[in-house]
């Protein structure tokens, strides 16, 4: 076990992080003092787990870094889902029904009884961004395996508002085959949500781009580039972009279920 940022050493100022821990309600991770994760099947690769049961998740997030010829054969499968996003470099993926050659903002989505692999055939590494969690059925529904790319989507207005604009990854919305959904969220320097948002939904939260202060139930917290989030149910959140650049970031909801008894 190594730190992800490969920051070793003492430092010359006193010890001080921006993570923020609340379990079951709102968990913040910068990636200094983030350790790598020795996790089977990864090969090749620097992994991190991000958000985890452990949180309060129902699903679990990773941060992987995969030099040349890094690699996992079977992610998902067995009653899980699973999603992988390229932040940077390049991968080829498969599974059962499809295989493609990812590059930055390319995207596979792979149902709960297929297993994907993926692999770095450059020797530039590659930056992932994966998800796991067990599908919850619907009778006789199912989805089915999503690959494309960020960049080839049109951004939409979010709720009426041109200076915030999302991207919504999957096909979720009418189609309860799907249980979750991705989308890539964006906010022009000044933009914010319309309004605190407090829903059922969790989320797991990675920063792509830019700067903002974020409400996570009574707090409002800097974040930046790289951070992490997971947002538990009912934690009142919203945020204002800071900087001279878009605030952009990717996460992960929940959807289409009722609340299981």
């Amino acid at each position: 076990m190594s730190y992800l940022n490969n920051r070793i050493g003492h430092r010359e100022a006193l010890l001080s992080t921006r993570s923020v821990v609340k379990k079951e309600n709102y968990v913040v991770l910068e990636v200094d003092g983030l350790v790598k994760n020795a996790i089977p099947g990864y090969e090749k690769c620097d992994s991190t787990i991000l958000g985890s049961p452990e949180m309060g998740a129902s699903f679990v997030d990773y941060l992987v870094t995969a030099h040349e010829g890094g690699k996992n054969d079977a992610i998902g499968g067995n009653g899980i889902e699973s999603f992988l996003y390229v932040v940077s470099g390049a991968v080829s993926v498969k599974n059962a029904d499809k295989e493609a050659d990812l590059t930055a903002g390319g995207y596979i989505y792979s149902p709960a009884d297929k297993p994907f692999s993926f692999v770095n055939k450059s020797a530039e590494d590659a930056v992932l961004y994966v998800y796991r969690r067990r599908y919850q059925p619907l009778g006789d529904l199912a989805p089915f395996t999503v690959i494309g790319n960020v960049n080839e989507m049109e951004w939409v207005n979010y709720e009426g508002m041109k200076e915030c604009t999302v991207k919504d990854l999957l096909p979720a919305a009418g189609n309860f085959g799907f249980d979750m959904n991705m989308h890539i969220l964006r906010f022009e320097p000044g933009a914010s949500h319309g309004y605190i948002e407090t829903h059922f939904q969790e989320h797991g939260m990675l920063f792509l781009q830019g700067k903002g202060m974020y409400r996570l139930d009574n707090d409002w917290l800097p974040l930046e580039k790289g951070d992490y989030v997971f947002m538990d149910s009912y934690c009142p959140q919203a945020c204002y972009a800071v900087g001279d650049e878009d605030y952009i970031y990717i996460y992960s909801k929940d959807c289409n279920r009722d609340v299981e008894l």
